[in-house]
């Protein structure tokens, strides 16, 4: 075999005789060695987990569970109170409804009976002037009836004097008017 040497990177030289044939972690002479040194980090890595890091990790997993059962019971309480203040308002709605449409009936129903009231007033007042006018006009009438006849013989007897020349008697005048007027 030829000698032959490799340099490292500090510039030393090392012979190529000390150089190893293979790669060190597959060296088959360091196998027990090496599956000690696994189980021992194994172990150790293992205890580290399950004595450190996986009590805190479920105990925060437990906390954040906690606390999303709370915010949703929290959320389903105010949702429940919600849905309870949405039904008194709607009640309280309704009866304001109900009250303002009863209020409205009774004030349509008191001006109503005030309106028929007053229309009641008014039409016995207008036919007590009905009836009072009515009467003038009988007593007009009646006087003007009585004046008529005496009227009408004036006028006739005025006509025929100027026309024939002489008076009717008042027996012919009161014959010929009581003829006419019937």
């Amino acid at each position: 075999m030829a000698t032959t040497s490799a340099e490292t990177q500090t510039g030393t030289v090392v012979p190529a005789d000390n150089l190893p044939d293979t790669f060190p972690p597959f060296d088959g002479t360091t196998y027990a060695s090496q599956i000690l040194w696994l189980a021992i980090t194994f172990g150790l890595l293992y205890w580290i987990m399950s004595r450190v890091a996986l009590p805190r990790i479920s105990g925060i997993l437990e906390d954040r569970r906690d606390r999303i059962a709370g915010d949703i019971a929290e959320a389903n309480r105010l949702n429940d109170e919600s849905n309870a203040a949405i039904a008194a308002y709607e009640q309280a709605l309704a009866e304001a409804r109900a009250n303002a449409h009863g209020i409205a009936q009774e004030t349509r129903d008191k001006l109503k009976a005030d309106v028929e009231r007053r229309r009641a007033a008014t039409e016995a007042d207008l036919a007590a002037k009905l009836s009072d006018a009515e009467q003038r006009i009988q007593d007009i009438k009646a006087a003007a009836m009585e004046n008529v006849g005496e009227i009408a013989s004036e006028t006739t007897t005025a006509l025929v004097e100027s026309l024939i020349g002489k008076a009717p008697t008042k027996t012919e005048l009161s014959k010929a008017v009581d003829g006419a007027m019937k």
